[in-house]
């Protein structure tokens, strides 16, 4: 299934791109895609310090061109090009300015965590999905993880359920992976109505407990049957998606999922309120994305407004 058209893979000194690179090359392939190589160079503006800068980016388009070289034969023509300033910042504003659908990266790891800070801003304010790959990763997956939240009380969250679960399908078919599809769930307000405040008795709350269980089960199973119904019976019968449907909170209940079932790769929206710059990830998403230790493709939920432009910093 073709699903990007202009792929922006970027590249950081002293990293090992192997694994990324060669992810990037047979995504483009495989889709028709553009492919563009990007690294960043942080250098001084300075006028007294040109002959600096200009050294600093010469080295810098040295390290692309050896990565190209040390590739096998591509399908995909390359752009190799360097970028100037604040990391993050003009990555983003290469995304606005040349409409780029996808950001592929290598994690940074910072201690225990594996993404670092220019990680977590991309997550945090690129208006496309970022897919940050775990330097250790070989190519493909066996194992690809899709997280789904559902919240009844707002369906414009719905379409973002079903970009993700078309992403992930597409990505397991194309990987010859095993797809597990978890949702986390709870009854709102359970220890209160446990609590004897409200005079409802043990049973009565397990009854509310095992309705908003059915009730979530019946929609994620939907949502699954559709999905699977829009890629045609034989890719269905193939795929043939696990469901989890696990009690608890998303910010333990993923992390913990994708440490159980191997996961290399997490498919999550970053959750947020659209159309107000920079709230993108909320508190749940963040502390899943501090808690997984494998790759991560997030999207964003349609009408996000990054607080970044194509000429001011955000």
């Amino acid at each position: 299934m073709k699903r990007f058209s202009d792929i922006l893979f970027v590249s950081e000194s002293g990293v090992d791109d192997s694994a990324a690179f060669g992810q990037a090359l047979t995504l483009a392939n495989n889709n028709q895609a553009r492919l563009t190589l990007v690294g960043i160079v942080d250098a001084p503006a300075a006028k007294k310090a040109k002959a600096l800068r200009d050294a600093m980016i010469g080295e810098r388009q040295e390290q692309l061109q050896a990565l190209l070289q040390s590739t096998s034969s591509s399908e995909t023509d390359i752009e190799a090009k360097v970028l100037v300033g604040k990391a993050f910042v003009e990555i983003i504003r290469e995304v606005i300015r040349s409409g780029r659908d996808l950001i592929i990266k290598t994690a940074e790891r910072t201690g225990h965590r594996l993404f670092g800070g220019t990680d977590m801003k991309l997550l945090r304010k690129c208006p496309c999905p970022v897919w940050i790959i775990q330097s250790t990763q070989q190519q493909g997956y066996r194992e690809i993880l899709v997280a789904l939240d559902h919240e009844p009380e707002n369906p414009e969250n719905e379409p973002l359920n079903r970009q993700l679960l078309e992403m992930a399908s597409s990505l397991a078919l194309s990987e010859f992976a095993e797809l597990h599809v978890v949702h986390a769930w709870h009854l709102e307000h359970e220890s209160v109505y446990r609590s004897g405040r409200l005079g409802m008795s043990t049973a009565e709350v397990d009854e509310m407990v095992e309705e908003e269980e059915r009730q979530r089960r019946d929609w994620l199973t939907e949502l699954v049957q559709q999905s699977c119904a829009a890629l045609g019976k034989e890719a269905s019968d193939y795929l043939k998606p696990e469901l989890h449907l696990v009690k608890g909170d998303a910010r333990h209940v993923v992390p913990e999922c994708a440490t159980a079932l191997g996961a290399e790769l997490v498919v999550m929206g970053t959750l947020g309120r659209t159309g107000i710059p920079g709230f993108i990830i909320g508190n749940t998403a963040e502390e899943i994305l501090n808690r997984i230790d494998c790759s991560v493709l997030a999207i964003k939920p349609a009408g996000f407004i990054s607080p970044v432009t194509a000429d001011v910093d955000g």
